[in-house]
């Protein structure tokens, strides 16, 4: 029975537990293989991004407040960001990468610039494992 290249259909000659007929076709298949595999990844990665430009371009001076529809008409997703600060009064920036927002009230959000001194209190996301929790 002839083997045969999973990638490109060539007829395999040499060793028995060759499986590709060249380097080319098993780099191919790899790729194409993680590709898949990283696509969610590169599809959060996306949103995070622009997310992060639309406050980027709303922000020169470090502290602004706009109107929740500015970020709504721009595109922005407000189900992604990469994380949360927590004020001492106990408000909630959320942030995409170095720049954040929170609500200021119904129609208005602030959007700030990361600062050294918020590292104290970052909220990080902890998995925990099962039966640790209780």
């Amino acid at each position: 029975m002839e083997r045969k290249c999973p990638e490109c259909g060539t007829v395999l000659h040499g060793r028995e537990d060759k499986v590709y007929c060249s380097d080319q076709c098993r780099f191919q298949r790899h790729n194409r293989n993680k590709r898949r595999s990283e696509k969610t990844i590169l599809d959060i990665n996306k949103v995070l991004r622009k997310n992060r430009r639309i406050l980027q371009g709303l922000n020169p001076i470090g502290l602004t407040s706009v109107r929740r529809e500015v970020l709504d008409s721009q595109g922005f997703d407000f189900d992604f960001y990469t994380h949360q600060y927590i004020t001492q009064k106990g408000n909630y920036y959320y942030f995409c990468y170095d720049f954040g927002y929170a609500y200021a009230d119904q129609e208005k959000v602030n959007v700030v610039t990361w600062q050294a001194y918020m590292n104290r209190n970052l909220k990080r996301f902890q998995i925990e494992p099962p039966g640790e929790g209780i």
